[in-house]
């Protein structure tokens, strides 16, 4: 890992089954079980999903013209499979987006699939890493801040 790569956050319990969320930056937001407002952990997950697309074809759509709308929804069916563990199933990631009318509309409408697609398919690194499955390592932190063996 370098300094690069390295990506994290922190949670820190604010109450039952609350926490608020930091990011190295210095931002934060509440996180919960869904009893109030707060994002539920799957609904963060769903938002990364189409926060990391919807920023890859932001950016390249909008070199060419500044949209009209631009919204992404992304839902899917949280299940418990035949294993008896819950997941999210049929996950799916929806551009509602408009450019304006003229030459530049033009352009940013047709980089849209070949830049939803490219994103899909290579760049959203959310979405790569939920669709090649890669392992978390959990382990705990003793009191005295040394990681238990």
């Amino acid at each position: 890992m370098t300094k690069e790569t390295h990506r994290s956050v922190e949670l820190e319990r604010s109450g039952s089954g609350r926490f608020v969320v930091r990011n190295v930056r210095g931002g934060e937001m509440p996180l919960g079980s869904g009893e109030d407002d707060a994002f539920t952990p799957v609904e963060l997950l769903l938002a990364a999903i189409g926060g990391c697309t919807g920023i890859d074809v932001d950016l390249v759509t909008g070199r060419r013209a500044e949209p009209v709308r631009f919204v992404v929804r992304v839902s899917g069916e949280k299940i418990k499979d035949d294993a008896g563990e819950n997941r999210m199933d049929d996950l799916r990631v929806e551009f509602d987006v408009a450019f304006p009318d003229g030459p530049d509309g033009d352009r940013a409408r047709a980089a849209l699939p070949r830049i939803m697609q490219q994103s899909h398919e290579r760049l959203c690194t959310v979405s790569r890493t939920v669709e090649h499955a890669s392992p978390i390592t959990v382990s705990r932190v003793r009191e005295d801040g040394d990681r238990a063996a």
